[in-house]
């Protein structure tokens, strides 16, 4: 058995703010089947601490970042957990990241320096009965554990470090690193970064092995269009980078026995969904029309493609269709989607913010999901759309291009194709992937062969946890255990 210890900021169903957390709470689980123990370090969070009540201490701090800490261990939520409880550093409003107003919390440095230095000494050895063999930090919050990793006492322990987006690196001033607690000469070796300090950078510099969420966002962080400026570093690092696809919680996500859909249905009885779509419908206001019912559950951010979107209201509604939005971003996006819709009452609907279980509602019972990124590491509102038969319509970009089919005339007749993509990202390529979606809804015959054959991909961990698991045992140099797998 690997022992894993994976490093991440959020983790569903504790805390989340987007893809991340799914990752963090699912892959526990998924490589369980794969000879792989995985337990998760996570923040203290409010939200955390209600439900971690009764864990059970394990290690204790007594100056951690100018404050008073300790290690909480126990099972929460099916999930393998050690909660860095550090009040002075997490109790407080807002997410993860930042503070009611919006802005993000001036010591973000310092929150989740001490996330990565306890991830350091747990490679350690710290907490009695526990070893890891593997340390597997998630997106800069978690950069500097592979540094902690490398330029502690021991070298037995690897690490990987997994990039979900890189445009968020963790760029702080030069001030900070004497606080860090790690070597001067670490500096000028991977943590540096444009004069100041990089997150991102000391993980991916530092990490025995790096990741990211798709093989076609592996490829495309390599160029200048989409490295951040990291694009050197990593070709220079390109024989310890792995594409793999992310999965989804395939239980959690299952219109077969979800409890938040008004009907649940299968691939033999898609006639069902129109159930959740009246119920979509009714709570929103909207007319009954003769077109699909676009959807949209997102952050509202330009990344997002979100932009695309609103320039193509008036057109989407001009086709004979109807459109929900659920999310919340962008102050002018979100002023264009609301105007957007009191321009087209009963035909465009906007909830603002992020509901869960509408989500699950949405994906139930709208025809059709718009996924316009300008680039996507992998996402997970496509996959979604999979499983539950909401044809996804992406940008061909990172994992969206790995995930979905294009409906063109040869994967149609084939019977393969799973949704729509289109290029290039701009408003006129959205434009033309909005009609080409209304046209195929109006053959029933061809639009439910493109749900069922959506509905049968394999969006799990299944395979991607096993590449995972490989990944590790190739680290310690082992081979993995027939019997769990390939």
């Amino acid at each position: 058995m690997i022992e894993v210890l994976s490093v991440a900021s959020e983790i569903y169903p504790l805390i989340k703010t987007g893809g991340l957390a799914d990752v963090a709470g699912a892959l526990p689980g998924a490589l369980a089947a794969h000879g792989v123990s995985m337990r998760s370090l996570v923040p203290g969070y409010p939200a955390v601490m209600r439900e971690v009540a009764g864990g059970r201490v394990v290690y204790e701090f007594n100056d951690l970042y100018d404050g008073w800490a300790r290690l909480i261990a126990g099972r929460f939520a099916g999930l393998d957990l050690l909660v860095l409880d550090a009040s002075h550093l997490y109790d407080r409003p807002g997410s993860p990241y930042v503070g009611p107003d919006g802005y993000d919390w001036p010591d973000n440095w310092k929150r989740f320096a001490a996330l990565s230095w306890v991830a350091g000494k747990l490679a350690l050895g710290i907490v009695e009965g526990y070893q890891p063999d593997i340390v597997h930090a998630h997106d800069w919050p978690a950069g500097l554990a592979p540094a902690h990793v490398k330029y502690g006492p021991s070298d037995r322990v690897k690490t990987v470090m997994t990039i979900h987006n890189l445009v968020f690196q963790g760029h702080f001033g030069p001030e900070i690193f004497p606080r860090l607690d790690l070597p001067p000469h670490a500096y000028w070796e991977g943590v540096e970064y444009y004069g100041g300090v990089g997150y991102m950078k000391a993980g991916l510099a530092a990490a025995d092995a790096i990741t990211t969420v798709s093989p076609t966002y592996a490829r495309e962080i390599r160029t200048p269009a989409f490295g951040a400026g990291l694009e050197g570093l990593i070709n220079y690092r390109a024989d310890a980078l792995h594409g793999i696809i992310n999965g989804i919680d395939v239980e959690a996500w299952d219109p077969v026995t979800d409890p938040e859909l008004g009907q649940n249905y299968g691939t033999n009885t898609l006639h069902k969904r129109y159930l959740n779509k009246a119920e979509l419908r009714h709570r929103f206001g909207l007319q009954a029309t003769d077109g699909p019912l676009f959807s949209v559950v997102s952050r509202l951010t330009g990344q997002k493609g979100v932009d695309l979107i609103a320039a193509n209201v008036d057109w989407l509604v001009s086709l004979g269709a109807t459109l929900i939005i659920l999310g919340s971003g962008e102050t002018s996006l979100e002023s264009a989607l609301y105007t957007a819709a009191q321009r087209h009452p009963g035909r465009v609907a906007i909830y603002r913010g992020y509901d869960e279980k509408l989500s699950h509602l949405i994906q139930g019972g709208a025809d059709a999901i718009l996924v316009p990124s300008r680039f996507e590491p992998c996402g997970l509102t496509q996959l979604y759309g999979l499983r539950y038969g909401c044809v996804p319509v992406v940008a061909r970009t990172g994992g969206l291009a790995d995930t979905i089919i294009d409906a063109n005339e040869a994967a149609v007749e084939a019977g393969v194709a799973t949704g729509l993509q289109f290029s290039p990202v701009t408003s006129e390529g959205l434009g033309e992937a909005i009609k080409r979606a209304v046209d195929l809804y109006a053959n029933e015959k061809v639009w439910r062969k493109i749900q069922r054959r959506a509905m049968k991909s394999d969006v799990s961990w299944s395979h991607s946890a096993g590449r995972y698991a490989d990944l590790y045992a190739s680290l310690l140099g082992q081979e993995r255990d027939e019997q769990f797998g390939n």
